[in-house]
């Protein structure tokens, strides 16, 4: 197999083709998700009304999960210095091969099914952080965009191919779907114990950072956190998610809603490794103008209501969401000094906090709109929570230069 890092000349600008592990990873991010969305997505159906769970347990149940999923992604970061990425890869694969094949026997047993959603939960929550650090080891900062794209394109293609690959056999054959799904985990676990080793890397190893770095570091952080930026980002977005079915479905049908996911999950797939490079060289401010102006006109779009608004209104949210997602973890990654897997699980953390966030207060928002017989009111104020949050930032950054500039100026002053 390929070595991990290819060299390129300094102050070169020529794309260094992916190296072999790189390959192995976005091969396995792909089927990984294809897998766990042929499964994960029929979880509330499979747990109601073959094992006759009640709604509210089920409710519970899921909502334990993704907890797991995503606050555990702070837990990824000890275990994975202890561990090592590569192990801690296999160690996630083996909690969720071991998930997945307990839910064969699981189909009529709630309490083994249950164990079995958080046996794959618990591996996801290790999987994801330690897979990104994997990939950007001794990947220059330039080169970060182009890699976390192409993860993120393997990882949301699986997504939108798993739900319709397994429709036929999850509620017939489901011990079939879950049988083969095992299979491809064993099979991606095997691939992955192929991969080279890794060291730690320089900042993780206790050598810190060089002075231009903790210079460039000091530099950035006084800027926008990406913690905070990337809670209010997945909130943001996540009204989108939960609540487009309820209000496009009576308004069109279930068949161009469909249509609208697909042609979401394509652009998403197609179009963010095109744009990687861009959004990699634009300023923070810059991505979160942008970011958040195409969910506020998404949102608007959607608004307006009829076929073309929601496609259209859809499409603009996934410009957002592409722009700011990437963003955030490459700004996490060169603000802080930590190991890059523990930098990716505070930012799954993030994204937890911010999609509990979402599904709590969007479901008052659109109840009170839906009282108030106008549903349209919901996005617009969705529209106005997006244009004001990053407003709200850019205001944050600049009171917080401006006491840093104050506070520098201070001793100064006293000393003339």
């Amino acid at each position: 197999m390929r070595p991990l890092r290819a060299e390129a000349p300094p102050g070169s600008r020529v794309r260094l083709p992916f190296t072999g592990p790189q390959r192995v990873l976005l091969a396995g991010s792909f089927l990984i998700t294809l897998g766990s969305f042929a499964v994960l997505p029929y979880m509330s159906v499979l747990l109601h009304q073959r094992l006759g769970i009640a709604l509210g347990t089920v409710g519970l149940v899921l909502a334990v999960a993704s907890l797991i999923q995503f606050a555990g992604g702070v837990v990824a970061g000890p275990v994975v210095a202890r561990l090592g990425l590569r192990r801690a890869m296999l160690l996630a694969l083996a909690l969720r091969t071991a998930g997945f094949a307990a839910f064969v026997p699981g189909l009529t047993s709630p309490v083994l099914a249950v164990g079995a959603l958080l046996l794959v939960s618990a591996g996801a929550a290790l999987y994801l952080p330690a897979n990104k650090a994997y990939l950007v080891e001794g990947v220059p900062e330039a080169g970060r965009p182009r890699l976390l794209s192409a993860s993120s394109s393997a990882f949301n293609a699986g997504m939108a191919l798993g739900p319709p690959a397994a429709a036929p056999l999850v509620m017939g054959s489901p011990g079939v779907l879950f049988s083969c799904v095992t299979g491809l985990f064993a099979l991606i676990g095997a691939g992955h114990a192929l991969l080279p080793h890794v060291g730690a890397d320089r900042r993780s190893s206790g050598a810190g950072p060089t002075a231009a770095e903790a210079r460039d570091t000091g530099e950035r952080a006084s800027g926008f956190s990406p913690f905070l930026v990337t809670v209010l980002s997945v909130y943001a977005f996540m009204f989108f998610q939960h609540y487009l079915a309820l209000y496009a479905v009576p308004r069109t049908s279930a068949a161009f809603y469909g249509a609208v996911l697909t042609g979401y999950a394509v652009l998403l797939v197609v179009a963010q490794p095109l744009l990687a490079e861009r959004i990699g060289a634009m300023s923070y401010p810059a991505a979160l103008r942008w970011g958040f102006g195409a969910m506020a006109a998404g949102t608007a779009a959607i608004g307006v209501g009829g076929y073309a608004g929601i496609a259209v209104g859809g499409a603009l949210l996934c410009l957002g969401e592409i722009v700011l997602f990437l963003k955030n973890d490459l700004e996490a990654l060169a603000r802080s000094p930590s190991a890059p897997a523990s930098v990716f699980g505070r930012q799954r953390l993030a994204a937890g906090i911010g999609a509990f966030a979402s599904g709590v207060v969007g479901g008052q928002l659109y109840g009170a709109a839906e009282a108030a017989g106008s549903a349209r009111a919901f996005w617009a104020v969705v529209c106005l929570q997006c244009l004001l949050l990053p407003s709200a930032l850019l205001l944050r950054r600049r009171t917080a230069r401006g006491g840093t500039a104050r506070g520098r100026a201070g001793p100064r002053a006293d000393g003339a």
